[in-house]
C-alpha cells in the first residue's frame, strides 16, 4: 500500500515538473490589485475604512473567546465517568483519523504549491519574498480549515457525553442546549477566524500582494476542505453501514457494544458530520468573499474608489453578522427557555427552526440599516446604491431560512415524505422504502431548484437598477447579474455561524445516543446516585433513551438542511469565481463575450462534460464506501464476540483502520481525476472549460440536493420506526435500515463533497487557464493537454477497478 501511494506521488510530480517546463513566462491578467484602502472613508468623511477593518479585528476576537469560552462551559458540565471513557476512546480514535489526515494533506499541498510558485513566480514574475507569502497564506488556509475541524470535532466530543448524560434530568431542553452550544461554539469560532485572517490580508499586506494572497488563501483552504471532507464522508460511511449491517445480521440493537463498528460509527460522525462540514464551512465562508473582492477589484479597476467602498462595505457587513449570530442565540436562548422548560415532551426542531429564522431576520434588518449609514450618501448616479444591494444581499439571509424550511418538507421526522417511506415499508419492504426515498429525492431537486431560482431571480432584476448597472464599465456590462448571484452567495454565508451551530447539533446528538449505549449507563450500580446528586432526582432510563432518540432525530434533519445551503452556496458563488477566468480572457484575446454563447459548441459540449464528471464523481465516492463497508463487515462477522458485553478495544481499532485506509485510497484517485481533469480541459480550450465549469456547478447543484434529501428521508424514517412506532428488531425496523444504509453515502459522502469539488475545481481552473493560455507552442499545449486527460482517464479507471469487490474478495 505504502509502495503504491509514494509510486503515485512520484508519478504525480513528475508530470507537474513537465508542466513547469513547458510554457515561457508571460505576466497575466489575472493578477488581481486591489485598490487603496486607506483612502477610503465613509459618513461624509468622518468614518475610515481602516477603522471599520480594525473594529472587526476586535469583533472577531470577541467572536473566538465566546467560541473558547462555550467550550470551556460545555467541558465543565456534568456527566458519569463512564460515559467520559466512552468519549475520551471516541476522541482518541478521532485524533488518530486527524493526523493522519494531516499528513495527507501535507502531500497534496505540494501539488498545489508547485503550480503556484509556478504561476506567480514565474508567469507573474512576482520577487521570491512576495511567493513565499502568497505560499504562507495558502498554508494558512489549508490550517484554518484543518484548525477549525480539529476544534469541531474536539468540542463534540466533550459534548456527547454531557449530553448523554444530561437526558437523565428529566429534562430535554438540557439535551438541546448542550448540542447548540457546542454547535455554536464551532459556527462562531470558524467565521471569526476565517474573518480575522481575511482581514488582516486586506488590512496589513500591500495593495499589489494582497489580492494573490487572497487567491492563495482560498486555494488553500479549498483543499484543505475537499480532502477532509471528502475523506470524512467516505470514512463516517463506511463504519455506519457496517456497524449498520450487524443489526441485521445478528439483530443487535443500536450501538449495541458487542458491536466492533459501533466505535468507529462514532469516530465517523464527527469524521463525516464535525470534520467535514467545518471545514467545508470555513472554505465556503472564505471562498464567497474572495469571489466578490476578485470581481470588483476586476470589473472595477478603472473606478477605485468605488471599488473600495465596496470592498469595506463587504467586510463590514460580514463584521456585522458576528454580532448578529450573537444577539440570535441569546434571543433564542431566552425564548427556548420560556416556551420549553419543564416540558417532557416537545418537538426539537423548533428551537433550532426559531434560531435560523430570528437570525435570517435580524440579518436583513441589520443589511439595510448598515448599508443606509455607509452607503447612502452617495452622489448619483450611485444614490440607489444602498438599498439595490441590501435587497440582493437579503435574497441570500432568507435563502438561509427558506432552503432549510423547503428540506424539512423532505426529511423531517413530521414530513409527508418520511411518513411515506415508512408506510411503503410495511408491505413493500426494503424495495419499496427505497423507491419512496428517491422519489422524497427528486421533487426535492424540484422544489429546492425552485427557490435557489427564484432568489437568484429576483437579484438579478435588482441588478438592473441604474446605480448598479453603472458600476459596471462599458467592455462587462453583463456582469451587473454576476455581481448580484456573488452577493446572493454572501447572503447566504450571513447566516454561516447558525447554518454551522445547526449542522454541528447533529454529531452531538447522535454520538449522545451512542454513548449512553456503549457506557452500559443502566447496569452502572452508581448510576442512579451520580445523577441524583446532580440532578436531585432519580434517572428514568426509557424516558432518557426516548429523549437522545428525538435529539437525534432533530439532529438528522438540521444536518440536511445545511447540506443545500452550502451546495447552494458554491454553486451561487462560483458563477462569480468564472468571472475572474473570463476578464482574463478578455484581456489577453478580447471580444469573449461571444465566445460564451450557448449556440457555441465549446460551450454546450463542456457542460456535458461537466455532467460527465459530476456522475462519474457520485459513483466513485460510493464505490469507496461500498468497498469499505464490505470490508468492515467481513472483519466484525469474524470477530465479533457474541458471547461478551463489549468487543475489544483492538477489534474496534481495526474497524476504524479499515474505515481510514479506504478513505484515503478513494480520496486520492478522486483528486487525482479532479486535478487533471481541470488542466486537461483548461490547456484544451479555455471557452470549453468555462462551459466545464458551469456544467460541474448545476449538474452537482441537483445532483448534491436530490442525494442529501434522499438520504435524510431514508435515515429519519428509520427514526420514526424507532422512535415513534417503537419497532427495532422487526422486520419493518430492517427494511428502513437498508433504506439507510443506501441513503448513508448518498447524504454524506456524495453529496456534501460535491460543494468543495466545486469550488475547489474553480479557484484552481482560473490558475490552470493562465498556464494554458500563455503558452506559445500550441502543439505542446495540445499534447499536454492529451497527457492529463489520459492520466485522468488512468484514475477515473482505478477508481473503480481497483475498489471493486471481486470473485478474490468474495472468496477471501
Amino acid at each position: 500500500m505504502f509502495r503504491e501511494k509514494r509510486s503515485i506521488w512520484t508519478f504525480l510530480l513528475s508530470t507537474l515538473m513537465l508542466l513547469l517546463m513547458a510554457s515561457a513566462a508571460f505576466a497575466g491578467e489575472a493578477d488581481i490589485n486591489l485598490p487603496d484602502l486607506a483612502q477610503v472613508t465613509f459618513m461624509g468623511g468622518t468614518l475610515s475604512g481602516m477603522t471599520i477593518l480594525n473594529v472587526g479585528l476586535f469583533i472577531c476576537l470577541i467572536g473566538m473567546a465566546f467560541g473558547v469560552m462555550q467550550y470551556v462551559q460545555t467541558k465543565n458540565l456534568p456527566a458519569h465517568k463512564a460515559m467520559l471513557d466512552v468519549s475520551q476512546t471516541i476522541w482518541e480514535t478521532c485524533k488518530t483519523y486527524l493526523f493522519q489526515q494531516g499528513k495527507f494533506l501535507i502531500a497534496l499541498w505540494v501539488l498545489i504549491a508547485i503550480c503556484m510558485i509556478y504561476y506567480f513566480g514565474a508567469l507573474q514574475s512576482k520577487a521570491v519574498s512576495d511567493v513565499i507569502i502568497i505560499l504562507i497564506c495558502s498554508i494558512v488556509g489549508i490550517l484554518g480549515s484543518y484548525g477549525v475541524a480539529w476544534f469541531g470535532i474536539r468540542i463534540n466530543t466533550v459534548a456527547n457525553s454531557r449530553a448523554a448524560f444530561s437526558s437523565m434530568s428529566g429534562e430535554p431542553l438540557n439535551i438541546v442546549n448542550i448540542c447548540l452550544r457546542s454547535g455554536m461554539s464551532v459556527g462562531l469560532l470558524l467565521v471569526s477566524i476565517e474573518l480575522f485572517f481575511m482581514l488582516i490580508i486586506l488590512a496589513y499586506i500591500p495593495k499589489e500582494l494582497a489580492g494573490p494572497c487572497f487567491v492563495g488563501f482560498a486555494i488553500g483552504e479549498s483543499l484543505g476542505a475537499s480532502a477532509l471532507r471528502i475523506c470524512g464522508g467516505i470514512f463516517t460511511k463506511i463504519a455506519d453501514i457496517g456497524s449498520d449491517l450487524m443489526k441485521i445480521v445478528f439483530h443487535l440493537p443500536e450501538d449495541d457494544p458487542k458491536n466492533p463498528g459501533v466505535i468507529a460509527d462514532c469516530t465517523g460522525d464527527n469524521a463525516g458530520d464535525s470534520v467535514g462540514p467545518t471545514a467545508d464551512g470555513f472554505e465556503t465562508y472564505g471562498v464567497t468573499g474572495v469571489a466578490l473582492i476578485t470581481f470588483l477589484a476586476l470589473a472595477l479597476a478603472q473606478n477605485p474608489v468605488m471599488g473600495g467602498k465596496l470592498i469595506i462595505w463587504i467586510f463590514a457587513m460580514r463584521i456585522l453578522m458576528i454580532l448578529t449570530a450573537l444577539l440570535s442565540y441569546f434571543v433564542n436562548n431566552g425564548i427556548s427557555k420560556a416556551a420549553f422548560a419543564g416540558k417532557k415532551e416537545f418537538n426539537f426542531e423548533h428551537p433550532l427552526t426559531n434560531l435560523v429564522w430570528i437570525t435570517s431576520i435580524l440579518c436583513i434588518v441589520v443589511t439595510f440599516v448598515a448599508s443606509y449609514y455607509l452607503l447612502g450618501d452617495l452622489a448619483a448616479p450611485y444614490t440607489s446604491l444602498w438599498w439595490a444591494l441590501s435587497i440582493i444581499i437579503s435574497c441570500g439571509n432568507l435563502a438561509g431560512a427558506l432552503i432549510p424550511e423547503f428540506t424539512k418538507i423532505f426529511t423531517s421526522t413530521s414530513s409527508r415524505h418520511c411518513e411515506e417511506v415508512v408506510n411503503a415499508s410495511k408491505q413493500g419492504g426494503a424495495s419499496l422504502n427505497i423507491l419512496s426515498g428517491l422519489v422524497a429525492g427528486n421533487f426535492s431537486g424540484f422544489w429546492l431548484g425552485l427557490v435557489i431560482a427564484g432568489l437568484m431571480y429576483v437579484a438579478y432584476l435588482v441588478s438592473g437598477v441604474s446605480s448598479i448597472t453603472a458600476l459596471m464599465p462599458p467592455a462587462f456590462t453583463f456582469a451587473a447579474p454576476v455581481f448580484a448571484f456573488g452577493l446572493v452567495a454572501f447572503g447566504f454565508m450571513g447566516m454561516g455561524p447558525i447554518t454551522i451551530a445547526v449542522d454541528s447539533f447533529g454529531p452531538v446528538s447522535d454520538n449522545a445516543q451512542s454513548i449512553y449505549e456503549l457506557s452500559m449507563i443502566e447496569s452502572r450500580p452508581d448510576a442512579k446516585a451520580v445523577v441524583k446528586k446532580e440532578y436531585g432526582k432519580e434517572p428514568d432510563f426509557e424516558l432518557a433513551k426516548h429523549f437522545l432518540e428525538s435529539a437525534d432525530g432533530a439532529g438528522n434533519t438540521f444536518k440536511a438542511t445545511a447540506k443545500p445551503v452550502l451546495i447552494g452556496t458554491a454553486v451561487v458563488g462560483a458563477t462569480t469565481m468564472v468571472f475572474g477566468i473570463i476578464i482574463m480572457l478578455e484581456g489577453i484575446f478580447g471580444n469573449v463575450v461571444q465566445h460564451l454563447s450557448l449556440v457555441q459548441p465549446d460551450i454546450i459540449v463542456g457542460l456535458l462534460l461537466g455532467g460527465c464528471v459530476i456522475y462519474w464523481f457520485t459513483g466513485a465516492s460510493i464505490q469507496a464506501v461500498v468497498t469499505g463497508s464490505y470490508e468492515a463487515v467481513v472483519y466484525i462477522k469474524k470477530n465479533i464476540k457474541l458471547d461478551k458485553k463489549e468487543a475489544s478495544i483492538e477489534d474496534s481499532k481495526k474497524v476504524v483502520q479499515i474505515c481510514t485506509q479506504y478513505a484515503q485510497k478513494g480520496m486520492i484517485n478522486i483528486f487525482i481525476v479532479i486535478f487533471f481533469m481541470c488542466l486537461a480541459l483548461a490547456f484544451f480550450n479555455p471557452y470549453f472549460f468555462i462551459g466545464y465549469l458551469f456544467g460541474i456547478a448545476f449538474f452537482g447543484l441537483f445532483q448534491a440536493v436530490f442525494m442529501a434529501n434522499a438520504g435524510g428521508c431514508w435515515d429519519n424514517g428509520k427514526k420514526i420506526v424507532e422512535v415513534d412506532l417503537k419497532m427495532k428488531n422487526t422486520p419493518l425496523h430492517e427494511a428502513s435500515v437498508v433504506g439507510d444504509t443506501v441513503g448513508d453515502p448518498f447524504k454524506d459522502t456524495s453529496s456534501v463533497s460535491l460543494n468543495p469539488v466545486i469550488k475547489f475545481t474553480t479557484l484552481f481552473g482560473l490558475l490552470a487557464t493562465e498556464i494554458a493560455v500563455t503558452m506559445t507552442n500550441v502543439n505542446l499545449k495540445y499534447a499536454l493537454s492529451a497527457i492529463f486527460f489520459v492520466i485522468a482517464l488512468v484514475f477515473v479507471y482505478r477508481s473503480f477497478y481497483s475498489m471493486r469487490i471481486s470473485e478474490e474478495k468474495l472468496d477471501g
